[in-house]
């Protein structure tokens, strides 16, 4: 069904709803309105002088269908360029004019169907009409538009309330008017206990399917091309394109994936964490994307196919070419149905001539007896008058001789004409074995085509049972693949998770390492300032051991090199001597200050019993217990003083 069909479908009821008289002209000023609206959707350059030169007011008649044709070819329907107007705007203006007029829905609100529910059909009807006026569609439609609306809410179609509707009038067995099946709609016969939400939900995927031309829709997920992440799309599949939004409203579209008969679509194995996934494969770009299910990705592959040999086989719609082959199979049947009747009433003929040539060989029959009963009748008679003439009227014998002859040659005649007819009777009999054989013959061809039918019916049937325990094997297959690929996973996961806890182990094996050399070097740091320390106190216990020696009234101090008072050479060495002796008698009783800084620092300054000398030495060891490396001048100069 080209463009310009569905087009003037769709004006024909706009036509229609302006006759307001039912007498098939509608009025100029209101066909121009018209004209002008159709101008608007259809997205036409506007030309007012060609619509007042049309419809000049030179009649001031209503136009009829015939009359506005030709300017609805010439100026609107010609100058159409597909894909160049919203065909949904287009019909929803023409519905509008054609719903006031007709469309009568329940004012109580009980309508199984909304307004805009009853515009959808109002399309689907348009669409699956046939192509004659006024329109109309056949039953075997209807009952495929009403399975596929029930398809789509998960329920079965009632056929025998359907069949019930139309046995109830024999005028829809010829098809029902869009009216009349929007009626039946909203009785509710057919759709008893079903929501009014889910009956809109379905007639909107029905309409989408079949007049948008949208093969399948629904979420998927797809592999980004720069920045390989995975995102959650809504994918609409149409025969010319596969194009993914946003969200399932369709405002935003994110893309669109031209498709032609180069395309092709493959099944992909699990990975990225991504299951069920497969792709498309164009001449530029390859796309992975992920279902949700199994089941669903086979309906994808499947659909998307579709849309592919569509455009292979340079088709625009699936459900247009559906139709037509629809359209076809009625037309054989109804072609194989007028060939049976005639093929019956042939027989019937043929068994009427029969009956007719029997009763004709029965009449020949009877006229056969009657003739010979009379003929024996009439020899009787002749015989008995013959005796009584051979009696009485010997003297006639002459005359007599020349009756028999003339009886003789009448007997002849009789003859003959009794020859005739029994070969007419053999003639009759020969054609009565020809059509015994004939029906025989169609008996035998019959019986040939039952059992042909019954072979055939059983091939299909052992056909489709090995073509389930195909399916099932095949499902067991991709469930050992599937668990197959789940434990591959469990024990990748694991060996990452070893892999993990070993390098954390070795990174901390090297923080050790790195910590332990350096508390070597601070180690060996501190032993240098020990060994340092020690040397210094040292020193400081000669110098000590020197300022120890008492300085006796009258004696003279000594200036050292070192810049301090010195005592004398002689007296130094007498007071060492004295002094050697007393520490080593007072050597058992230092304090236990002095024997714990000896054991810290090694060599600790030797304290005597003199007071002074205590607190010097003491202040000695505080310095060195500090750790200081340098001599200090004032604790030097402070010890100077107390000695």
């Amino acid at each position: 069904m080209d463009l310009r069909t569905e087009l003037l479908k769709s004006i024909w009821y706009a036509f229609t709803a302006l006759d307001v008289e039912k007498s098939g002209k509608v009025s100029k000023s209101q066909l121009k309105v018209l004209s002008h609206n159709l101008y608007t959707v259809l997205h036409i350059p506007h030309d007012p002088v060609a619509l007042e030169e049309h419809f000049r007011d030179d009649d001031d008649g209503p136009v009829s269908s015939q009359g506005y044709m030709p300017y609805l070819n010439k100026y609107i329907l010609d100058k159409v360029e597909e894909g160049a107007f919203i065909k949904e705007d287009f019909d929803e203006l023409c519905w509008t004019l054609t719903a006031k007029k007709n469309y009568k829905a329940d004012r109580n609100g009980n309508s199984v169907v909304s307004h805009r529910d009853a515009f959808k059909l109002w399309c689907l009807f348009n669409f699956l009409s046939e192509d004659k006026y006024p329109l109309v569609m056949v039953p075997d439609e209807v009952e495929y538009l009403l399975k596929k609306v029930c398809t789509a809410m998960n329920v079965e179609l009632n056929c025998c309330e359907l069949d019930d509707y139309f046995s109830q009038d024999p005028q829809h067995q010829n098809g029902m008017t869009v009216w009349q099946f929007l009626d039946l709609v909203n009785s509710g016969k057919l759709l008893r206990g079903i929501e009014r939400e889910a009956v809109s939900m379905a007639i909107e995927e029905v309409y989408q399917e079949v007049i948008e031309d949208v093969l399948k829709q629904g979420y998927l997920w797809k592999k980004g091309q720069l920045r390989r992440n995975w995102s959650e799309r809504w994918f609409a599949l149409k025969p010319s394109a596969l194009s993914y939004y946003m969200s399932e409203e369709r405002k935003e579209k994110k893309g669109s994936i031209a498709l032609d008969k180069h395309c092709c679509v493959e099944v992909l194995p699990d990975r990225d964490g991504k299951r069920c996934m497969f792709c498309v494969k164009t001449s530029s770009r390859t796309y992975e994307m992920s279902a949700s299910d199994t089941r669903q990705r086979q309906e994808w592959t499947l659909a998307i196919q579709t849309a592919i040999r569509l455009q292979a086989e340079g088709k625009k719609s699936l459900h247009k070419d559906l139709k037509q082959k629809r359209r076809e199979q009625r037309e054989q049947r109804e072609r194989r149905k007028a060939a049976k009747e005639e093929e019956m009433q042939r027989l019937k003929q043929l068994q009427e001539e029969k009956e007719r040539k029997l009763q004709e060989l029965e009449l020949l029959k009877e006229a056969q007896r009657q003739a010979e009963l009379l003929l024996q009748e009439e020899e009787e008679r002749r015989r008995i008058q013959h005796e009584e003439m051979q009696r009485t009227l010997e003297i006639q014998l002459k005359e007599a001789e020349q009756a028999r002859a003339s009886m003789q040659a009448e007997m002849v005649l009789k003859e003959a004409e009794a020859e005739r007819q029994r070969k007419r009777i053999v003639e009759l009999e020969e054609m009565q074995e020809r059509l015994q054989e004939a029906l025989q013959q169609e008996v035998k061809a019959r019986r040939d085509e039952e059992s042909v039918r019954y072979a055939q019916a059983r091939l299909l049937s052992e056909e489709e049972e090995k073509l389930k325990q195909l399916m099932k094997l095949k499902e067991e297959q991709e469930e050992y693949i599937i668990k197959t690929q789940r434990e591959k996973q469990v024990l990748k996961q694991e060996m990452e998770n070893k892999s993990k806890y070993l390098e954390e182990a070795q990174k901390q094996l090297e923080e050790v390492r790195v910590n332990r050399q350096r508390v070597d070097q601070d180690v060996m740091a501190a032993q240098r300032k020990l060994r340092q320390a020690s040397t210094n106190v040292k020193h400081w216990n000669v110098q000590m051991n020197r300022l120890m020696h008492p300085i006796g009234p009258g004696d003279k101090r000594i200036t050292v090199s070192g810049g301090f008072p010195s005592i004398p050479p002689v007296l130094l060495t007498r007071r060492e001597s004295s002094l050697k002796l007393r520490q080593r008698s007072e050597d058992k009783n230092c304090d236990p200050e002095s024997e714990e800084s000896k054991e810290n620092h090694g060599e600790p300054v030797q304290n005597c019993g003199h007071p002074r000398m205590f607190g010097l030495a003491r202040a000695l060891n505080t310095v060195v217990s500090v750790g200081r490396p340098e001599p200090c001048v004032d604790t030097y100069q402070r010890a100077v003083q107390i000695l």
